[in-house]
């Protein structure tokens, strides 16, 4: 992080620890060792997160996010969120960081420490990277088998498909896969051959003079910059649907992008080595877009 502002992290206070305070939250040094060891975040992996875009000191599609990971916490059976709390401390971060063009805030919120009955809540904030490159010129992907039926969400429910969960070990293992593979992402297609998600994004295929997503009810996160997208496209004169797609659809689509918050849309060039077409103008438009968002 040489060079970039000092990110800010801020602890949630539950609500006993209070206590009449005005603020639920306290901040403190992002560098001190402010975990817990045996919290069930860090040891099992059990809990939740977001992470939002800051983009000019706003949130992008905070109240998506703070949807969503209420949402994931109802799947996880974890006690539902405070969400004015959280949304309190997402503007504290937002005004305690150093003002940048690209920023990102983390929600993180854990079981918390074994044996008790207290969740854990941090928000992290720090500067985005750089995403030119990614965004204009595009990234290679690899299709990997996510080993599931595209029904798993219906007939496997504590598999947790569709939640944003901490346990991230497997998206990163095909993350370094795509790598060996000489790419930079990977779509993941289920054991019956549909089309699903990125590790971190959604997928978006440009067909004629629609834009067209998986159905989320295959397992798959329900994405806030996808939305986005879509009400972007919608007001440009593109239809957009919800469909079972298939990597025979990637193939002949005549544009397809992986979408998400912090890196936004990027457009991919190739899949499994094959070249594919870019639509530059409109990836310009939907990055301007996204960038533009108030809400």
């Amino acid at each position: 992080m040489s060079g970039m502002p000092s990110p800010v992290l801020l602890l949630l206070r539950s609500p006993a620890a209070r206590d009449g305070a005005p603020s639920g939250y306290d901040q403190v040094d992002p560098a001190a060792p402010v975990a817990n060891a045996l919290d069930l975040g860090i040891t099992r992996g059990d809990g939740i997160f977001e992470t939002i875009t800051v983009i000019g000191g706003i949130p992008q599609a905070l109240d998506a996010h703070l949807a969503r990971l209420e949402r994931s916490a109802a799947m996880l059976d974890l006690p539902a969120p405070d969400l004015p709390a959280w949304r309190s401390t997402v503007f504290a971060a937002v005004d305690a960081h150093t003002d940048v063009p690209e920023a990102f805030v983390k929600l993180l919120y854990s079981r918390g420490i074994e044996g008790s009955d207290a969740p854990t809540g941090w928000v992290w904030m720090q500067q985005s990277g750089d995403f030119t490159r990614e965004r204009s010129e595009g990234i290679d992907v690899v299709l990997l088998d996510r080993g599931y039926p595209s029904t798993v969400a219906e007939t496997s429910p504590w598999l947790l498909q569709g939640a944003k969960t901490l346990s991230y070990a497997i998206n990163r293992a095909a993350l370094r896969e795509a790598k060996r593979r000489g790419a930079d992402d990977v779509i993941f297609v289920s054991s019956d051959g549909v089309l699903l998600e990125g590790p971190t994004a959604n997928v978006i295929l440009k067909l004629g003079d629609r834009l067209v997503t998986p159905k989320p009810d295959l397992g798959i996160l329900p994405g806030t910059t996808q939305h986005s997208v879509f009400d972007i496209a919608k007001l440009n004169g593109y239809a957009t649907a919800y469909e079972t797609l298939t990597p025979a659809d990637l193939r002949r689509a005549d544009a397809a992008w992986l979408v998400s918050s912090v890196r936004n849309a990027a457009p991919i060039r190739s899949v499994d080595g094959a070249p594919r077409a870019l639509d530059a103008q409109l990836t310009a438009s939907i990055n301007s877009g996204l960038a533009a968002r108030t809400t």
